[in-house]
């Protein structure tokens, strides 16, 4: 399937985890991905080696996505090279969790400058080329968290609910230009995350979600896919739930 055939694709955090199955399936839908990291090359060079084994294109662009300068420079030199970019899907996040009463500054400071402020960096750079062409696909990752709220991430909910406004009031902006800007909303997804979480405290997750089980990656990239793709052009300013029906 080559819907996305000729489209360039920047993912953020796409080395591993949710991301990764994002690249993985835009490129298996005909798209060239350019996928970010920070600090990972490893994983970059593997996730590109699998999706070129696949017959697909990816590239790999490291830079942090909370610095203003770089974020601009290094986009600007993805749409020299090559010729545009047609989708971002703002992945990148971090989580630096603990109570409130405990937090640090720079616990607070590290969450909202990567989660929130990397997706202020990366959709202003690139707004200029999509205003350009008249034509874009923003989707940015927040969190059930983000909507429901969780003890021990103040600051990962703020970050995460701060997306859901962020992306309503870019869609707003964008739409007369012919650019989407949707949001998916994920619940517990089974990634190095979760895998690091204690065998009690997954059954304890696990018995709150009414599909008892975590989701994947790729029901995350399966409703990313969709949203870049020509059957979502009149959708905008959304929040797509993929949790199992935790929080509805």
């Amino acid at each position: 399937m080559d819907n996305l055939k000729g489209k360039i694709a920047l993912v953020t955090g796409g080395s591993r985890g949710i991301g990764k199955a994002i690249a993985k399936r835009l490129a298996s839908q005909g798209a060239t991905v350019v996928i970010n990291f920070t600090q990972n090359e490893s994983a970059a060079n593997q996730t590109i080696k699998e999706i070129e084994e696949s017959g697909g294109q990816a590239f790999a662009s490291k830079f942090d996505v909370s610095d203003f300068d770089k974020v601009h420079q290094e986009i600007d030199n993805i749409i020299e090279k090559f010729g545009g970019l047609h989708i971002l899907v703002n992945n990148a996040g971090i989580t630096q969790d603990t109570l409130l009463m405990r937090m640090k500054e720079e616990d607070w400071d590290s969450v909202i400058s990567i989660n929130l402020k990397g997706i202020f960096n990366c959709t202003k750079a690139v707004t200029r080329n999509m205003f350009k062409q008249r034509e874009g696909r923003i989707v940015n990752l927040t969190s059930v968290v983000g909507e429901m709220g969780n003890a021990g991430q103040s600051n990962y909910a703020a970050s995460k609910a701060g997306i859901i406004g962020f992306t309503k009031a870019c869609a707003r902006e964008m739409a007369p230009r012919g650019i989407t800007v949707n949001a998916i909303s994920p619940g517990f997804i089974k990634t190095d995350i979760t895998d690091e979480l204690t065998e009690d405290l997954k059954k304890d997750y696990i018995s709150r979600i009414p599909m008892n089980r975590f989701g994947t990656p790729e029901d995350i990239a399966g409703a990313v896919s969709f949203l870049v793709s020509d059957d979502a052009t009149y959708i905008t300013g959304e929040v797509f739930r993929i949790n199992g029906g935790i929080y509805t």
